[in-house]
């Protein structure tokens, strides 16, 4: 997705955490615990990542304590399209304009999430995150993390062309949680177990929904200025973002990962399935996003 080189970016959206260096202090974190944060995390989960990282077991140092603002760098669309950091800064502010005004068709009060970026490891209210673990979204915080090291990962190790579209993807999934925190999914869904109709599957589905209803509209999102922050999609840049969705299905990791899937252990859905309700949501909006009350085999 190609913003519009005179939009003009406000900044302040996104902070450059210091980056932080672990020193293992109780415990290593094996191949088993790797596959688990992969499978749960890695696709936007909200678990405890101290817990699954192995708790105190590790100590924090912090070789840059400051976060760090972008937005020098980052004032225009062309900046956008050059460098990662500014496009997620685009990213994050026509996603704040697109749920500014969409909330309110969902009834609710939208307040923006704090967005970090980090290199190597950073510490959160859920727990020491890493780039292994993904981007994320951290309810207590209120917050979205990620280490853009990780849109490497979704091209050469997930199988996704990886474009601009596809990275923004990952940013309006994860934007799509901190609506759900403001809608009281996270509180009212139960999402201990897994499984192909489990509530966790219904919240990550809804998700991918509000990233589509997102793209469906981002075309239309203004800066401070008027100007549109991006120009028409394309359908090759829908692919992109279909290429991610379908990259960090279940059935796609656990394939790649043990060579067999199991659908009694999903948390997030199946490719089809997130490929699917992106469509939706870029077709229909926010309003067609429910997840919850469609039976499992019409998810």
């Amino acid at each position: 997705m190609t913003f519009n080189e005179d939009s003009q970016l406000t900044g302040g959206k996104v902070k450059r955490r210091g980056r932080t260096a672990a020193v293992a202090g109780g415990g290593v974190v094996g191949v088993g615990a790797i596959v688990v944060l992969l499978l749960t995390v890695l696709t936007g989960g909200d678990l405890d990542l101290g817990a699954l990282l192995g708790g105190g077991g590790t100590t924090q140092i912090q070789q840059q304590g400051e976060t760090v603002d972008p937005a020098s760098e980052c004032r225009t669309g062309r900046d956008a399209n050059l460098k990662v950091e500014c496009r997620m800064e685009g990213a994050a502010e026509s996603l704040d304009g697109y749920w500014s005004a969409e909330s309110r068709k969902l009834g609710i009060a939208y307040t923006s999430p704090d967005f970090s970026l980090f290199d190597g490891t950073t510490d959160t209210s859920c727990g020491t995150a890493s780039a292994s673990t993904g981007p994320f979204y951290c309810p207590p915080d209120r917050a979205v993390y990620l280490d853009t090291a990780f849109y490497d990962d979704l091209r050469s190790r997930y199988g996704s062309s990886g474009g601009p579209l596809a990275q923004m993807y990952v940013v309006a999934h994860e934007w799509g949680h901190h609506v759900q925190q403001l809608q009281g999914t996270f509180a009212g869904t139960d999402r201990s177990g897994t499984g192909a109709a489990s509530g966790s599957v219904r919240v990550e589905l809804q998700a991918d929904c509000y990233a589509g209803a997102w793209v469906g509209d981002a075309a239309n999102t203004r800066d401070a200025n008027g100007k549109t922050f991006l120009e028409p999609i394309t359908r090759a840049e829908i692919d992109d973002a279909l290429s991610a969705a379908s990259a960090v299905g279940d059935d796609s990791i656990q394939q790649r990962s043990s060579g067999h899937v199991d659908p009694d252990s999903f948390t997030h859905g199946t490719s089809r399935q997130r490929q699917d309700w992106f469509l939706r949501g870029y077709q229909r909006g926010a309003t067609g996003c429910d997840t919850f009350s469609v039976p499992g085999s019409s998810l």
